[in-house]
């Protein structure tokens, strides 16, 4: 039973436990150091008000190896945005990115436009695009002044209006999370008793293989007929929740009614997601089913790059990835109802 005090704020529905159960997960295997929690068998029912039963939940013996983060220097890193005001904004970002080319080399640069611009605007600022500018090198030097300054220098040599949002700076380094396993027995197993006792706990003893407990073959997509449909935002009929692990994102996206999982898990295929998404096109994309949650979960690899705090995108953890795709207009089925907001608001926490 999930349940919270009276007179606390957030809510606790259906919804906002399914959105914290696809959050930041892989395939429908958890892995824990005691149990390997099945996701495909939660089951989720109302039980009054901030109340929601967990039931039917079914797992298997622990993996024989532990997750482990490792964290690296994954070298120095800066940045600099450009401001492109009025017409003739592909150009203008084509002439600066030859020109910082030209002055620190290519290696490590990334050119970022953003088409925040309006035609006919009557404002600077409703005119104009952003052109983001990253530099990631192993020396520090070329990455700092070296590269902020060239940026600064061109204010007074480039396409015309040109101006930053930035001060130039120097280069900051940045980390590289990676994942690995080690042996259960190569961690102490302790029980820490409200006394402050410390009661060594011996590692589980019915193991499987780290490899053979996480497989879980990706499922695809079983087509469903649909009569008539209307052009409305996907969020209209269903619930997202995103996040980062590692270099990797996920994207779990959950319907209201039998219904409309039907149509769902039929009409959001890989394919789909890549045209709706065009950034996850060329990535490999792994789909997971979960039927009790009346949802989907995408794994999305290498999105993220180096990972988080490596990584230059503008939605670094892909937190908005899952509102973005709820934003996507398209034909849905005219007979669903709509129901209420799926948006949520939780807090952050693990399954």
């Amino acid at each position: 039973m999930l349940t919270k005090h009276p007179g606390t704020g957030g809510a606790v529905t259906v919804e906002t436990v399914t959105a914290q159960l696809l959050y930041e997960i892989g395939g429908p295997a958890y892995l824990g150091p005691d149990v390997v929690t099945r996701l495909d068998t939660v089951a989720l029912t109302p039980d009054g008000h901030d109340r929601v039963r967990v039931c039917g939940v079914r797992g298997t013996p622990p993996p024989d190896s532990l997750k482990v983060g490792v964290n690296n220097l994954g070298g120095f890193r800066n940045s600099m945005t450009f401001v492109l005001c009025g017409l003739d904004i592909p150009a203008k970002a084509a002439l600066v990115r030859a020109q910082l080319e030209e002055s620190v080399g290519k290696e490590g640069l990334e050119f970022t436009l953003a088409r925040t611009d309006h035609p006919d605007a009557a404002d600077t600022e409703a005119a104009s695009a952003l052109l983001h500018v990253h530099l990631r090198d192993g020396d520090r030097a070329r990455a700092g002044r070296a590269f902020s300054a060239a940026a600064v220098e061109l204010a007074l040599a480039s396409y015309p209006g040109c101006t930053l949002t930035t001060l130039p700076g120097d280069a900051t380094p940045y980390g590289v999370f990676t994942a690995d396993t080690v042996p259960q027995g190569a961690v102490a197993h302790l029980a820490v008793l409200p006394s402050g006792e410390r009661l060594p706990i011996p590692p589980p003893q019915h193991t499987r293989g780290y490899a053979e407990v996480a497989a879980v073959a990706p499922a695809p997509a079983v087509a469903a007929s649909v009569g008539a449909t209307r052009r409305a935002p996907l969020g209209e009929l269903v619930g997202a929740r995103s996040g980062d692990k590692g270099g990797d994102a996920n994207l779990g996206v959950w319907a209201r009614t039998d219904a409309g999982h039907a149509w769902l898990r039929g009409w959001l295929t890989v394919e789909r997601l890549a045209e709706l998404l065009p950034e996850t096109a060329p990535l490999t994309v792994e789909r997971y089913e979960l039927p009790n949650l009346r949802a989907v979960n995408f794994v999305i690899r290498g999105l993220l790059g180096q990972g988080v705090a490596a990584s230059t995108r503008f939605d670094p953890q892909a937190k908005a990835l899952g509102e973005l795709l709820r934003s996507r207009v398209v034909d849905l089925p005219a007979d669903l109802p709509t129901g209420p907001p799926a948006t949520t608001a939780t807090r952050k926490a693990r399954p």
